[in-house]
């Protein structure tokens, strides 16, 4: 069973156990409001997987939908998740480690420091916000947004380790 059809069912298999070790580390911080994983292993799968990095994403999203149910909160994850992805992606992939764990910290902060701006699309177009007050959601949500961005930045220490570890067992 060697072969691309060995190799499609690890894939498979691989980046579903990723999905859902990405909602079981939000399970288990919930505790702490905004201060999670998330953005921990989005950079540090997208360094490994690239492209591939957004399957396990997506996997995270349709379980997140199925075990928080589907509401409207859950529309702006089908976008916000890949944004941090896509930022990944424009940097360069042959980093040094010196430049790449402060660059990927803060990439991973500024997202989270972000996210309120980022998921306000979404909330103006849901519920009818006119310009100022979607500017109001947003500055309303500044304080958590800030803890945000302090959690993503001081667990972006464990980037490159998650990363090292995936490359020693997934190797692409």
């Amino acid at each position: 069973m060697r072969g691309k059809k060995y190799k499609k069912l690890v894939d498979i298999i691989v980046f579903t156990m990723l999905g859902v070790i990405m909602l079981l580390s939000k399970l288990l911080m919930e505790a702490l409001p905004n201060f999670h994983l998330l953005g921990t292993l989005i950079v540090s799968y997208t360094v490994v997987y690239r492209k591939d990095a957004l399957k396990p994403i997506y996997i995270f999203v349709l379980l997140s939908g199925l075990v928080y149910g589907f509401g409207i909160w859950w529309i702006p994850y089908l976008y916000i998740w890949t944004i941090l992805w896509g930022a990944v992606m424009l940097l360069p992939k042959d980093m040094k480690p010196k430049i790449a764990v402060p660059v990927y910290m803060a990439v991973s902060g500024l997202h989270g420091l972000l996210y309120g701006t980022l998921y306000a699309p979404a909330q103006a177009l849901l519920f009818g916000y006119d310009f100022k007050t979607t500017i109001a959601w947003i500055a309303a949500g500044l304080p958590w947004d800030a803890v945000h961005c302090v959690g993503n930045v001081v667990l972006g220490i464990l980037i490159l380790p998650i990363a090292t570890a995936l490359r020693k067992f997934h190797k692409y």
